[in-house]
């Protein structure tokens, strides 16, 4: 997981895009801050939501604490990073209160809690912290595209399977297999979609499966 760089001469921005959704994905390669998605993967716009307000707090999390980083003290970075996360997730949760109400509802529990997921504060201390805003910022992308990848992957085959449809629309005439908008099903979805990210680790990237994740 920790790729330091020092010298931004050296960082291929593209990728550090192809890591964070392939190599080193938050759900299926790094697996942090799976409640979120086994919470709200019942169905695609919940997860593509969530999704969309995770990739906005890294960008702006990472970008903060790049642009920060020669004025936090070492001791106290730590609070100093959960006080830049929380000051974020507070700017989604109101704009997301303001004008997606119907979504809010539904999923702004899940809002709240993106304060204390891993994958945040994680990109915020081994990389953000020590690299210059344009690498940190395309670090923070490539990760969140890669949670935002894996919630709506997720969210697709449980609704499509559990419900038959997808963003509420019906397209199997099948009778759907409730389990799959269980957590149990979640769960489930979700260990098959790590083996296939392992897979692709292994036979594309030259990866060693999940133990070479870390």
């Amino acid at each position: 997981m920790e790729h330091h760089h020092t010298n931004d001469e050296k960082i291929n921005y593209g990728q550090l895009i192809i890591n964070g959704i392939f190599k080193e994905n938050t759900i299926f390669r790094l697996v942090i801050s799976l409640c979120p998605a086994i919470a709200v993967t019942s169905n695609v716009r919940n997860g593509f939501l969530l999704g969309v307000a995770v990739v906005f707090v890294q960008v702006m999390v990472n970008s903060t604490v790049s642009l920060l980083r020669n004025f936090i003290h070492p001791r106290i970075r730590i609070p100093i990073f959960m006080l830049v996360i929380s000051g974020w997730v507070t700017v989604v949760d109101m704009l997301m209160a303001a004008f997606a109400r119907g979504a809010y509802k539904e999923i702004g529990l899940y809002i709240q809690i993106i304060v204390a997921f891993a994958s945040i504060l994680a990109r915020a201390e081994v990389f953000a912290s020590k690299n210059r805003i344009i690498p940190s910022f395309f670090d923070g992308l490539g990760s969140s595209l890669g949670f935002l990848v894996a919630l709506v992957t997720i969210s697709f085959f449980r609704e499509l399977l559990g419900k038959g449809s997808l963003c509420g629309i019906s397209i199997l005439d099948a009778k759907p297999m409730l389990i799959m908008i269980l957590p149990a099903g979640g769960f489930l979805v979700t260990g098959l979609l790590m083996g296939f990210f392992n897979w692709i680790d292994m036979r594309f990237y030259g990866g060693k499966g999940a133990g070479g994740a870390g």
